[in-house]
């Protein structure tokens, strides 16, 4: 089959130079901005740290806070740990989670208990002059929506939507401006209720770009890659879950693509699947625009950050086996704004690889991706540039004293784990599912937090376990 022939020309989009980052303004020259993410996976940390490298070469001192850091009676670890566990043990009760919570239009009671007790900690947090403050987690937006509401937070409120696919938890009444990649998740957030949204595109990393035949040829030798054979990249964000290994052995079986597959910091996966001989498995990759260079079609399952860098690459994305909830609402909706194939049938997976890789269903995809990025003077880190500086100085009013109770440790057990069940934005409220009572007697017996887990799914932070060329970490 041709391979490198019919695609030498898209690869001539751009120059694969790599931009550092401009120097920092100094503080004492500068506005200031907060940004608010959590360390919930890696896609709100990842767009908040592109939208602060962007607006620190515009002038402004931005500071980062951690909703997880910030939550009372210390759920912040539970809340990741919960849902990465529910993730790999439980995935059925992520969905059920996230369509109650669609339906109902948000999280429960015992989620908004939970973030009103964050209030406060946020709106201490916040330095003096802030002149904005940004959201890339929707209990983030619930937080400062709050506050806004209260008149306790003075200066505006952002959410910067970092999925295609809105969720209702993403809208927080308080919330001054919503900023979205597309025209897709703009609609949905206005179903959802939010008044002013405005469509500024996605922002990414400027190393992902196109690259040139020079620099695919450098990128697939510097990982050991095939010099000639068609790619098919295949990620599942940084735990590295979902049925990876099914996906990558049915990309092999295939015989389209060799398949490349990033687990992230879920070493032992990539284990297994270099034992089942897939020979291009990896853990965490530092370099993964180099990767994104190297191949020709990427496939993933969550339809976050990954995905919006791969359109800035000029890489086709193909969704397929996307785990629940958000995984498959984006996928709809990639598939809906035409930026992204969402293959629902396994019949059609080497097919649809085939025609992104090398045909001309790639060339479209690859436009409509790069076309996101056509006005970067007007993406979300200027729109927020802009707001901030028609803001007032001085971020907080003043707090009235707050009252410490002591809760019942029953209570706050319960709370962590609704916390933890409504993590990365999409579910808490076990209260408004239709079987609430099985949903947690459910999950008290798969989250074993305290336990191993399966040497399969666990991810593991220690060294990495296979050499290769490139640079991991754990």
């Amino acid at each position: 089959m041709p391979h490198l022939g019919s695609t030498a020309h898209l690869r001539a989009l751009a120059a694969a130079t790599l931009r550092a980052a401009p120097p920092a303004v100094p503080a004492a020259a500068a506005e200031r901005v907060t940004l608010l993410s959590a360390g919930v996976g890696a896609g709100h940390d990842g767009a908040a740290a592109e939208l602060a490298r962007r607006l620190t070469a515009d002038g402004f001192v931005v500071d980062r806070l951690d909703l997880l850091d910030l939550l009372p009676a210390g759920t912040g670890r539970l809340i990741r740990d919960g849902y990465h566990r529910m993730l790999l043990t439980a995935p059925w009760a992520y969905q059920r989670i996230y369509r109650s919570t669609e339906r109902a239009g948000g999280g429960g009671p015992l989620a908004a208990a939970l973030l009103r007790g964050a209030e406060e900690r946020v709106l201490r947090a916040l330095p003096a002059g802030t002149r904005a403050v940004v959201s890339t987690y929707p209990g983030a937006s619930r937080v400062l929506g709050g506050l806004r509401r209260a008149g306790r937070l003075t200066v505006p409120a952002l959410t910067y939507l970092t999925d295609f696919s809105v969720h209702p938890l993403w809208v927080a009444d308080g919330i001054d401006v919503h900023l979205a990649a597309h025209a897709v998740p703009a609609g949905q957030a206005r179903d959802a209720g939010a008044r002013d949204v405005r469509v500024t595109g996605p922002v990414t990393d400027p190393r992902f770009r196109p690259a040139d035949e020079g620099a695919r040829a450098a990128a697939r030798a510097r990982f050991g890659l095939p010099a000639n054979a068609p790619l098919a990249l295949l990620v599942a964000g940084s735990w590295g879950v979902g049925p990876v290994r099914q996906v990558a052995l049915e990309l092999r079986a295939s015989g389209v693509a060799v398949p490349v597959v990033v687990c992230g910091r879920n070493e032992a996966l990539a284990a297994r699947l270099r034992a089942d001989g897939v020979d291009h498995a990896f853990g965490w990759v530092e370099d993964m625009p180099g990767l994104m260079h190297a191949a020709d079609v990427l496939v993933q399952n969550a339809g976050g950050l990954t995905s919006l860098e791969a359109f800035a690459a000029g890489l086709p994305v193909a969704s397929y086996r996307c785990i629940p909830g958000h995984g498959q609402t984006n996928a709809a909706a990639l598939a809906e704004a035409g930026v992204a194939a969402w293959i629902r049938d396994a019949g059609q997976l080497a097919p649809v690889v085939s025609e992104l890789a090398e045909g001309a269903r790639g060339l479209r995809q690859r436009a409509a991706g790069l076309a996101l990025f056509a006005d970067p003077a007007h993406g979300p880190a200027a729109e927020i540039a802009r707001i901030a500086r028609a803001a007032p100085a001085g971020a907080a009013a003043p707090a009235p004293a707050r009252r410490h109770s002591r809760r019942p440790r029953r209570l706050a057990a319960v709370a962590a784990v609704a916390c933890a069940l409504w993590a990365t934005a999409l579910g808490t409220a076990v209260a408004t599912t239709d079987d609430g009572p099985r949903l947690m007697h459910a999950l008290g017996h798969e989250l074993d937090f305290d336990g191993d887990g399966h040497a399969s799914d666990t991810p593991h932070t220690g060294a990495p376990g296979a050499p290769h060329p490139e640079s991991h970490r754990p």
